[in-house]
Parts: C-alpha cells; structure tokens; sequence
C-alpha cells in the first residue's frame, strides 16, 4: 500500500508514487486551447438547438468552458481522448473554474456540484477505456485558483479590502471536491495557483473531506510564477511557496502556466533542489501572442525540445502542457521525455524514504 505521509494509505491512485519513480510520467495539455479550435458560438455554449435547458438562461454564457460538460459533453470527451491517445498517463476534469465562486461570473454558482461530478466522470470514463495493464490512465480533479484572490485588494484606494473570504472560498472548494470524488476522479490537483490564500483554502477543504470520509486521494499542488522576479502573483518565492505548503505532504509540487518552458527553468531548478516530493512541470507554449492560431508561438518540436532538457537534467518527474499546448505537443513531449530517467526523490537519499 502507498501513503502519503499523513499515516494513512490513498483509497485512489495508489500506484501513482511507484509509477513516479519508474518512468516521468506525462500530464495532458490545454483544454482550452482545444476548445477555442472548435469556434463555438453562444447558441452552442447553450447546447442548442438540441439542448435548450439554458435557452433562457440570463446573460452571455459564451466561453464558460466548464458549462460544456452539461451542453456539449461530446467535445470534452472527444478534447480528453485526444490527449490519451497522445500518450498522456494523466488527464484533467474540465473543472478549472467550476467552483460557486467563479461560476457567479455567469449566474450559475448553482450548477458547480453538478458541472464537477460530471466533468469527472467524463475523464474517468475516457481514461477506461485508454487504460492497459502496462499503462493505466488516471483522472486528475483540476481545482482552479477562481478569479478572486484572499491576499491582494482589488482596489488601489483600500489596500484592505477583499473581494472573497477565506471561508467563502472553503465552502466553495468543498463543494467542488465533493462533486469531484463521486465522479471517481483517482487524485486532486491544485493548480495555477498565484495566491498562497486561496490554495490553502482548497487544501484546507480537502483535509476536511478526507478527515471526514476516511478517504485519501494523491494531491498534486502547482503554482504560477507571473513575472521575472520569480515570485507568484501574491508575492511569495517558489521556495518560500513550497514551504508555505510542503505540510500537506503533496504526490507532486511544482509550476505551470504564465512564463513558458524557457523562462520557467530556473524555478523549476529551484524546486527540484529543495521539493523532497515529486516535482511537476507543465509550461505554455511560449508567450502569449495574440496573432498565433492557439494564441502561442511554440510548435510542438520547440517546447518538448525545452520539456526534455528539464528531464536530462533530472529536473522533474512529470511533465506536460499548460495554455496553446495540444494534443501534439503532448506526444512531442510524450516522445521526448520516454528515453529520460525521471528525478531521484529527495527523501530517497533521506532518513525518510518516500
């Protein structure tokens, strides 16, 4: 049995951390990217003509991605085995901002529990039917940062003020882990996370599901440095980051999103120095550029090229793509990386192994 460093064995996922050590392990790429290449319109957000359960619904709904598991499921099915068939040993819920919290952007924080359990079973569905005895797939619960943040005044003139509270954000993540976990995801990931407030908010969520029904699931924590000064948008280091969270005992730690592969580097370097647990990468395809198809410039052979001088260095233990990453550039990846020995864990060479 595996554990997870809280005393108790993982009810899901349990032959992630073996599989961690043997080979790295490959993460799926943007779902919005792949998403955007399909040019839905507001009628289809809706899921009209066939669908008219929100033909009424108040407001613009165009671009609410997470409402597409209720109106077009076919797509995020079609999006999830994409990325399976390219080699992706993990994919992500179509969840990013299914929390009540970001859903009041459209009026349909009433629909959060319901997006989760069954964007989950979406993935966990698609990675059935992918799974083989040598390489099984695994559906990762993806918990979004929310538009809000607990740390940062969104008003210049009151440095005090805070549009979310901490508990707001609780009750908001809870909800989501629950709709999460009965859609059968095998693990939680916490991701893209600027604000160190909000992340432990999930956390703390998830410590309280687990505390409450005896189940554990591997929890993967990955942050976004959001400029050159190294720092995620709330101010912290990625060292100081890692030590704000390094207690949750995490299967993976590590960054994503905002600066690409080439300028990320050096933080990851960071983190694969000081993380005694796994360490993740999973970069953009570059900066962003407004007049490129996927809104970034890197072609697949640029950023696995960038992925795997991560990998020969002993850098990571899984990889993947974040914002204008697709389905070929996870096989790039996928491709690239299977040649690579993944990082030695930290606490191997430790008094306490992992």
């Amino acid at each position: 049995m595996q554990f997870n460093g809280l005393s108790q064995p993982y009810t899901r996922g349990q032959a992630l951390p073996d599989l961690l050590k043997q080979r790295i392990l490959i993460l799926d790429g943007a779902m919005g990217t792949m998403i955007q290449q399909y040019k839905l319109s507001e009628a289809d957000y809706r899921g009209l003509p066939g669908n008219t359960r929100f033909a009424d619904h108040p407001g613009d709904i165009k671009g609410n991605n997470e409402l597409l598991v209720l109106t077009q499921p076919q797509i995020i099915s079609k999006i999830h085995e994409q990325y399976l068939d390219a080699g992706a040993d993990i994919i992500e819920t179509n969840t990013f901002g299914a929390t009540s919290v970001a859903q009041e952007d459209y009026k349909m924080a009433g629909l959060a529990r319901e997006m989760n359990e069954i964007s989950a079973r979406l993935a966990r569905a698609a990675c059935e039917k992918y799974s083989t005895p040598d390489k099984p797939r695994f559906a990762a619960g993806a918990i979004g940062p929310t538009p809000k943040t607990a740390s940062i005044s969104p008003d210049v003139n009151d440095p005090g003020a805070r549009n979310v509270t901490f508990d707001a954000l609780r009750t908001s993540y809870r909800e989501q882990i629950e709709g999460l976990f009965a859609g059968g995801v095998d693990l939680f990931l916490v991701e893209t996370i600027f604000d160190t407030l909000n992340a432990k908010a999930a956390l703390f969520a998830l410590d309280e599901f687990f505390e409450e029904t005896g189940e554990r699931l591997p929890v993967m924590i990955s942050g976004t440095v959001t400029d050159a000064s190294g720092r995620i948008l709330s101010g912290q280091t990625v060292e100081a980051f890692w030590n704000s969270l390094r207690h949750i005992k995490p299967l993976t730690f590590g960054l994503n999103c905002a600066l690409g592969a080439a300028l990320m580097r050096p933080y990851i370097a960071e983190l694969s120095r000081i993380c005694d647990t796994a360490v993740s990468c999973y970069p953009n395809a570059g900066l962003p550029n407004p007049m490129s198809d996927t809104g970034f410039d890197e072609t697949p052979d640029i950023t696995s090229s960038l992925v795997d001088g991560f990998a020969k260095d002993g850098l990571v233990n899984l990889v993947g793509g974040c914002c204008g990453t697709t389905p070929d550039h996870i096989r790039a990846i996928a491709n690239a990386v299977a040649k690579r020995k993944p990082r030695a864990f930290y606490r191997e060479n430790a008094e306490e192994s992992v």
